[in-house]
C-alpha cells in the first residue's frame, strides 16, 4: 500500500507527533503531497509488528538512506543500523513505546550502500490511530557521514 501521499496517513503522523509533542510536524497549509515530496527533512515510519518494516519513507529520507521508496518500504527498520548498532536501536524504540517520544537522539545509521552516518537530533514518536498504538515514526533533519 503506497501511503506516500495518503491523507489518512498523513493525519495519523502529523495528529499523533501534535498529541505528543504538542508542537506541529509541518508548516501550516502543508499536506501530504509536500510532506513525501518537499519537505527538508526526514520522516520514516514502521509499523507496530515484531519486527517492524518501514511503512513511509518521504523522498529526504530516499535520499538519506539511498533507497528508493519501493526498496524501503517493507524493509525491515532494524537493518536501518548495522548489526553492533541494533541493541542501542532498541533501546531506543522501547523507551518510546514507554514514554510516548523522545528527541534529541543521536544514533549511527547504514545507508543501502554501506555509507555510515550519524543522524542527529531525532524526534521519535509513537503513532497511534484513534488510541491504538500502529507503530513508530522519526524525524530529523541532520545528519553526517561517521
Amino acid at each position: 500500500m503506497d501511503l506516500s501521499h495518503d491523507p489518512d496517513f498523513f493525519a495519523v503522523l502529523t495528529g499523533s507527533y501534535r498529541r505528543r509533542l504538542g508542537a506541529a510536524l509541518v508548516p501550516e497549509g502543508a499536506d501530504a503531497a509536500w510532506l513525501y515530496a518537499q519537505a527538508p527533512f526526514v520522516v520514516l515510519a514502521h509499523d507496530g509488528g515484531a519486527d517492524p518494516r518501514f511503512v513511509y519513507a518521504n523522498r529526504a529520507a530516499q535520499a538519506c538512506f539511498g533507497y528508493d521508496r519501493d526498496e524501503l518500504i517493507g524493509l525491515p527498520s532494524r537493518l536501518s543500523a548495522e548489526a553492533p548498532e541494533r541493541a542501542e536501536r532498541q533501546r531506543l524504540l522501547d523507551a518510546v513505546a514507554r514514554d510516548g517520544f523522545t528527541r534529541g537522539y543521536r544514533g549511527l545509521r547504514i545507508a543501502k550502500g554501506g555509507r555510515r552516518f550519524w543522524i542527529e537530533q531525532a524526534v521519535v514518536w509513537q503513532l497511534d490511530r484513534d488510541g491504538v498504538t500502529v507503530g513508530q515514526a522519526a524525524t530529523f533533519s541532520e545528519w553526517r557521514d561517521a
